[in-house]
């Protein structure tokens, strides 16, 4: 069975996917303790260090591939503080800087393959030329830009980003789910499955809520590029969700409540299974933050597709 290391390992949607594809996790890196937790309990055997990334010095495990999705705030351009130099996102943003802490790692452990994932915005301008250098360091001297919609390999949300990797990643296209498909079999919040449980409300917010039409939103911000957001947006039933992230908050298509964790969960196309630990805005983060699973298996047939090939020419584990 290939093995993978995820850095930035989160609650595991990268793992999960991974794992459902056929690899094990055996290793993990997540700074966050409730992003920690989640992973240790849905990959018991992985050995996680709960540590951030610039105080690892060596991961004892010698994978087929790494994997992981350094934090995206420098990057993309819902950050409204993004800052205006490219360049400047990687090498003087502290959240930027993580990406060179990825190929620090990858130098050192010299996987077969290797993926990161990130927004589009991660290769934006001269930062295309700057990764493709940094990586050429790293000992890997080709490097794919691929990019890559949830919502097309089986995802209920929209979801755009950039998987980078020593291959190119053009994995079957899949029908997109709907909220009501993403949804179907799902009880009323409740103690199971887990992660279910109602979100408070007041009456105030309850009766604003009621008064939704599907699409409609409580909540209007602008972007870094100016471009208008919304929060706390009624669903379609019938359509993809907008995109999931962490302070994202969806109203029920038919309900005056807001989505439980498990139903953003669902929306991502996590496994029922798949537990978030910690408190309720700690779990949504664990879900906004991460790659959606039916993505990830996606990206792990191309690539255990390739190391098949590999494996069958008798290739050595050089890169």
């Amino acid at each position: 069975m290939p093995t993978v290391v995820d850095l930035f390992a989160g609650a595991g949607g990268f793992s999960r996917g991974f794992e459902e594809a056929g690899f094990e996790v055996v290793a993990a890196v997540e700074a966050n303790p409730a992003h920690a937790a989640a992973h240790r309990a849905n990959f018991p055997a992985a050995d996680l260090q709960q540590a951030d990334i610039r105080s690892v010095a060596a991961i004892e495990a010698r994978p087929d591939v790494l994997i992981g999705g350094p934090p995206c705030e420098a990057f993309t351009g819902a950050n409204a503080r993004r800052l205006p130099d490219p360049l400047a996102r990687l090498e003087k943003d502290e959240r930027g800087q993580l990406v060179q802490e990825y190929i620090r790692l990858l130098a050192q452990l010299r996987p077969r393959v290797f993926v990161m994932e990130n927004v589009v915005g991660v290769a934006e301008g001269p930062l295309r030329g700057a990764l493709r250098a940094a990586f050429r360091d790293a000992g890997f001297p080709k490097v794919w830009f691929n990019v890559l919609r949830a919502e097309e390999h089986g995802t209920a949300s929209r979801r755009e980003r950039m998987f980078l990797s020593n291959l190119p990643l053009a994995p079957k296209l899949r029908d997109p789910l709907d909220v009501a498909e993403a949804f179907a079999g799902l009880p009323e919040p409740g103690p199971e499955p887990p992660n279910h449980e109602a979100v408070p409300l007041t009456d105030a917010k309850r009766a604003k809520l009621m008064r939704l039409r599907p699409g409609e939103s409580l909540v209007r911000y602008r972007s870094a590029s100016g471009r208008g957001l919304a929060n706390w947006m009624r669903l379609h039933a019938d359509q993809v969700a907008p995109p999931v992230m962490g302070r994202s908050r969806f109203v029920h298509p038919t309900g005056a409540r807001v989505l439980t964790v498990r139903e953003q969960a669902r929306l991502m196309g996590f496994p029922d299974q798949h537990v978030f630990a910690g408190g309720r805005d700690a779990q949504f983060d664990q879900v906004g933050e991460a790659v959606p699973p039916p993505l990830a298996r996606a990206v792990a047939g191309d690539v255990r597709a390739y190391l098949s090939v590999l494996g069958s020419a008798g290739a050595s584990r050089s890169a």
